[in-house]
């Protein structure tokens, strides 16, 4: 879950509807006699970064003229060129459903014979397969940089009371109960925004949910309703150390609240901590992975790609050139550059200097001990954060048994061509179940 993306699911316009022939006409591919490479990525919060990164490129570069740019809706333009058959070489957007429906218009290259994927993090690599809507041969995304999920704790307020990172659920509601028995706010929440409905959510649903459970009730082998229901339940039982009535303050209350000392933790994403820090430069942040599970091992950082590139097809007679660009962004000092400009986690292996905020979660970093945001495979028309809203609102006895119910009837409304899509594939590669990890 990324708050400054809003994901289109199934609804690619009519951008995914034409013809996929990607033969690169109406671009430009050479400038002053230089092999130009358009990249075009999603997020413009980082155009001060690649504007040094592309600067640095061409000023070290006599052959390849790197042009990057970066939108403010980067995704409406992305369909709006392609209708135009207009194709940037690389595409830069994040792992979430948006990816899997280029995938399934067979609009991205397999790049699988690109070096640099040996260096990157397995379990990015792994985030895309999923990420897949029926099992497919190849490679067609280079994850660059990922995000972190879990809670952000004022690390003042615990040295001054001596509390200790707990390893464990019971061992988190204990801490809970610590910090109630000395007056403090354990928890705080801007529910008013439904998309902050997800943090917790996805937190929760990597250690106590299959990373594959999409791929699984699409392919028929599961149900929302049995894999979902502990996520639920311990969802819920966050409402008991959280702040009155969560749902009448937003994002910037939350935050806000936060930054002033007013809750000693806050279950949300790492994006958050500009917006924390905005409002209090000083605060002292760290952070843990959410232990949704009594079993430390089952624990994982909630992390999924943010960031990744994708080479269009029809762009093979550049390919030396597009992967000269690859090499060159992923060249450990212009990672760093781009670490210390957004706070992001490297999804290549290496030394980085990573935020302090994101001490707490280092050893799972370092270890590869991560799955991807769920709702990366949710379609936004099911608006699965305000059903979860509604969720945590209802007080009544069924409450858990009617969410669960809704998930499953939902997911098939949302997806009925998808499932039937991804159920015809199964019937005729039955082995593909196993393979895949779908049953």
């Amino acid at each position: 879950m990324k708050r400054h993306v809003r994901t289109v699911g199934g609804c690619l316009s009519v951008a995914l509807t034409v013809p996929v022939l990607l033969s690169g006409c109406g671009t430009q591919d050479t400038v002053n006699g230089k092999t130009k490479v358009e990249i075009v990525q999603y997020k413009p919060e980082a155009v001060k970064a690649f504007e040094a990164l592309e600067a640095k490129f061409n000023e070290t570069h006599d052959d390849i003229e790197l042009v990057i740019d970066s939108p403010n809706d980067a995704m409406t333009i992305l369909k709006t060129r392609f209708i135009r058959e207009d194709y940037p070489d690389i595409i830069g957007i994040g792992g979430d459903i948006n990816y899997s429906n280029f995938l399934d218009s067979d609009m991205l290259m397999d790049i699988s014979d690109y070096e640099g994927l040996k260096d990157i993090k397995e379990s990015y690599l792994k985030t895309d397969k999923e990420l897949e809507f029926v099992p497919m041969e190849g490679i067609y995304a280079a994850p660059y940089m990922a995000n972190a999920a879990g809670i952000l704790y004022n690390k003042d307020i615990f040295d001054e009371h001596g509390w200790t990172i707990p390893e464990t659920l019971d061992e988190f509601y204990a801490l809970c109960d610590a910090i109630q028995a000395e007056g403090i706010q354990p928890l705080y929440f801007g529910f008013k925004d439904t998309w902050t409905c997800l943090a917790p959510w996805n937190a929760i649903c990597v250690d106590l949910a299959d990373s594959s459970i999409c791929s699984q009730v699409n392919a028929g082998t599961a149900k929302f309703s049995d894999a979902y229901r502990p996520v639920a339940e311990v969802t819920k039982s966050l409402l008991q150390y959280a702040q009155p009535d969560p749902y009448a303050y937003s994002y910037n209350d939350a935050c806000t609240a936060f930054a002033r000392g007013e809750s000693a933790m806050y279950v949300i994403g790492s994006y958050a901590v500009p917006q924390i820090k905005s409002v209090n430069p000083d605060i002292n942040i760290d952070s843990f992975v959410f232990p949704a599970s009594n079993n430390p091992e089952d624990n994982l950082l909630n992390s999924g790609n943010d960031l990744q590139w994708s080479v269009m097809v029809g762009k093979e007679d550049k390919k030396e050139a597009i992967y000269e660009v690859l090499d060159f962004l992923y060249e450990d000092e212009n990672i760093q550059t781009y670490l210390d400009d957004q706070s992001a986690v490297p999804c290549k292996n290496g030394d980085f200097e990573l935020p302090s905020m994101l001490d707490g979660m280092k050893e799972y970093i370092e270890n590869d001990r991560m799955a991807d945001y769920q709702d990366h495979h949710y379609p936004s028309e099911m608006a699965v954060d305000a059903m979860i809203q509604t969720y945590l609102m209802d007080d009544s006895e069924t409450a858990l048994d009617d969410f669960l119910q809704r998930f499953d009837t939902e997911w098939v409304r949302y997806n009925r061509d998808l499932i039937a899509k991804v159920q015809k594939y199964y019937e005729e590669h039955p082995e593909a179940l196993t393979e895949g990890g779908n049953e």
